[in-house]
């Protein structure tokens, strides 16, 4: 068994999906990989459980499926991978999306960052290092942007892109946070999950990457996930003046 795996949700990912997988098993790096898909009426599930007979054998299970009954938000999703992650005794747990938005050859520096640099969280930031985002309209670019700058000066969090679902976890950080406590489902749950590592004292560092907007399949981007976003944000600091962080 690797050391690190993948975790990657879906919802209507088959036009990604095989690429995506067939792509993340080709770097340098050996990554397994958790796909946590929800029901996808496009068949994203089939398509992997067909890719599993490539990748799995009876001594060496690379590609892993959960399937969940519907939609059930973001963070659900990846809060069910990290506990599946842990039960099966992973060291590095990473998560990304599925549409090559982020580029699967980071997942490499984002490994190293951890396993050799002596990280807890590493972070695939697009504003590390000014704006490295391509096909997004600007008006999204700014929403974005300006949404990390607002939650760094609400929480004083030292991270520039602190909504970006990017990144690489230590398995002592997912075994501290008290993942039954997370609250918020989309993006409010990576501002969440980045706030508490940094609250329980872990080391985050971010790493610079290039953002690329989906070319195939829809975006599930909402009015209501930013302003559970905004709202939370104010609710989560407000709730940590009144908590102490120990880690366990």
């Amino acid at each position: 068994m690797n050391n690190a795996i993948v975790i990657i949700p879906t919802y209507n990912e088959k036009e990604n999906i095989t690429l995506i997988i067939d792509t993340v098993v080709s770097l340098p790096k050996d990554f397994d990989i958790l796909i946590v898909d929800d029901n996808s009426p496009d068949g994203t599930a089939e398509i992997v459980k067909d890719l599993q007979k490539n990748y799995n054998t009876n001594t060496t299970k690379r590609l892993h499926l959960l399937e969940r009954p519907g939609k059930a938000g973001l963070g659900t999703a990846y809060i069910e991978g990290f506990r599946y992650a842990m039960q099966h005794h992973y060291e590095f747990v990473l998560q990304m999306d599925a549409d090559f938005s982020h580029n699967p050859k980071d997942l490499v520096k984002l490994y190293l960052t951890c396993a050799e640099w002596g990280n807890d969280l590493a972070i695939g930031s697009r504003y590390a290092s000014g704006v490295n985002v391509i096909n997004w309209p600007m008006g999204r670019v700014l929403l974005s942007f300006f949404a990390s700058k607002y939650v760094q000066i609400v929480t004083g969090i030292p991270v520039h892109d602190t909504t970006a679902g990017f990144v690489c976890y230590r398995r002592k950080v997912l075994e501290t946070i008290p993942l039954d406590e997370i609250k918020f489902v989309g993006y409010a749950f990576q501002i969440e999950m980045k706030f508490l590592t940094w609250k329980y004292g872990f080391k985050l560092n971010e790493v610079p990457i290039v953002f690329t907007d989906r070319t195939r399949g829809q975006s599930k981007m909402s009015a209501g996930i930013f302003k559970e976003a905004f709202f939370g944000v104010i609710q989560m600091t407000v709730e940590s003046w009144f908590k102490k962080y120990i880690p366990t």
